[in-house]
């Protein structure tokens, strides 16, 4: 049998219950105590919690009930002090004779350890330093789909805390509040804290991570593309000075959505120049993804088993599905090697008429299928880069990003263009050493040019900017 106390700190009468649930439990072997003390300021809501959760009816300090170790299901009810006194003489004829003036003293002790205690619980609490992660236009799908990601310990690890803002409009308060909400109800071990914003100038307060997913619904019948790119740019023109003045010196900016995903990445450099370069990236994991996709149902095999397919470009706008290196793991056919050797996906597919044509013709409908998901597949890669950026991507295999160029590739320097990267202590490098042929090359200009007439409405003049567009 366990009997579990419960009561005010400083109350005279638990005291004189605990006291005597102690002398039980030396003298009865199969008697067991569990104590907890409540602050005064929160005995009476505590009391009203626990009573109205096992449908008891009790308004006064100390609370005593009965758990059977071996029964499981609610306690059995005893009372209050007196009839604790009246439990234990009964069964076991023991009883108290404590005075007023001792049960007095014993209760201030109470109070002043359970004070220290506390004190001692909220300084263990301090010294742990969460990731702090911000997600901005957090009411959108991607954002709601990302929590249980980055919350489950699959993208830090399973000891690493966070603590995750939802930063959005004020329109949109009682949907973070929802989600907030929901999230603190999963019970995520790691999730530290979850809170929603609304206030700008609260933004980005001490991050360690901030996933820019805001975009603009395109309609050109509406509007013109310089248009929405100027309110795309004002977005970034508020965001990058707060980041500046309110994240960590270190932190790591993700841009991510279904518009502007270059661009974001590049205005955020462009209006915060001390906000680092090489720890600002564009996702264009999801591309990667559905192309992968494709050409599994292309070769009738699992889409995990496609790898190193290259996203070139502007992530969101024009860009370039790279084949030529592509590999196969896994794939069912009359060439057999090791676990783990990979075949070239262009020697594996016959139907060059396919790759040429239906392929490369059919990145509108790729396209249209990722901008159209309803967010699982673009926080999957927002959750996928973040854990290569912490822990390293898979040893040999190429992953797609946005970065800021320095000339690789012969594309122009001072642009966000997908390439792509490793990632290796928690850092991205470029790799160089992949080949391309001359078409390629040809093709990675023209997009390059695109990218830099699209942007260059909205930028300061040249000499102001952190890169040049000269080379």
């Amino acid at each position: 049998v366990v009997a579990v106390f419960t009561g005010k700190a400083n109350c005279p009468y638990y005291a004189k219950a605990e006291i005597l649930a102690d002398c039980l439990q030396a003298n009865l072997p199969d008697f067991r105590v569990h104590k907890i003390t409540q602050h005064p300021d929160k005995w009476e809501q505590w009391l009203r919690d626990i009573c109205e959760m096992n449908g008891w009816e009790h308004r006064q300090s100390p609370i005593v009930w009965r758990e059977l170790l071996d029964r499981g299901g609610k306690g059995l009810l005893l009372g209050g002090v007196n009839d604790f006194l009246e439990y234990a003489q009964h069964y076991y004829g023991i009883t108290s004779a404590m005075l007023s003036e001792e049960m007095l003293d014993i209760a201030e002790e109470n109070l002043q350890a359970h004070i220290e205690i506390e004190k001692e619980e909220e300084e263990s609490k301090s010294l742990i330093k969460p990731l702090e992660i911000w997600i901005t236009s957090a009411s959108a799908s991607i954002g709601y789909q990302l929590i249980p990601l980055l919350a489950n310990g699959e993208v830090f690890g399973m000891t690493t805390e966070i603590s995750i803002h939802l930063l959005d409009t004020d329109q949109f308060k009682d949907v973070l509040c929802g989600i907030v909400m929901e999230a603190e109800d999963m019970a995520f071990p790691l999730l530290h804290s979850i809170s929603e914003h609304t206030e700008i100038d609260e933004a980005f307060i001490q991050a360690d991570i901030i996933i820019v997913l805001d975009d603009v619904l395109l309609n050109h019948e509406v509007q013109s593309l310089e248009n929405y790119v100027r309110e795309m740019s004002e977005i970034c023109q508020v965001y990058a000075p707060l980041i500046e003045k309110n994240a960590k010196s270190g932190v790591r900016v993700i841009s991510s959505g279904k518009t502007f995903v270059n661009l974001k990445a590049m205005m955020i450099i462009t209006y915060g120049p001390s906000i680092k370069p090489e720890n600002v990236i564009a996702v264009a994991t999801s591309w990667e993804s559905a192309a992968k996709a494709m050409l599994a149902r292309k070769l009738n095999m699992s889409a995990a088993g496609v790898k190193d397919v290259i996203v070139w470009g502007n992530i969101t706008g024009c860009n370039y599905i790279d084949l030529s290196h592509a590999k196969l793991h896994g794939y069912d056919c009359a060439i057999w090697g090791p676990a783990n050797f990979r075949r070239p996906l262009l020697n594996m597919i016959y139907d060059s008429k396919w790759i040429h044509s239906e392929f490369l013709s059919a990145q509108s409908s790729l396209s249209s299928r990722v901008s159209h998901c309803v967010g699982m597949l673009p926080a999957h890669a927002v959750a996928t880069v973040l854990r290569y950026w912490y822990h390293g991507s898979p040893p040999g295999e190429i992953v797609s990003v946005g970065v800021l160029t320095k000339g690789q590739f012969c594309i122009p320097e001072g642009i966000v263009f997908s390439m792509p990267v490793r990632f290796q202590n928690g850092n991205w490098e470029v790799m160089t050493e992949v080949e391309i042929n001359e078409t390629t090359q040809e093709v990675l200009g023209r997009l390059a040019h695109e990218l830099i007439q699209v942007s260059m409405p909205i930028l300061p003049p040249m000499g102001t900017l952190p890169y040049n567009f000269e080379h």
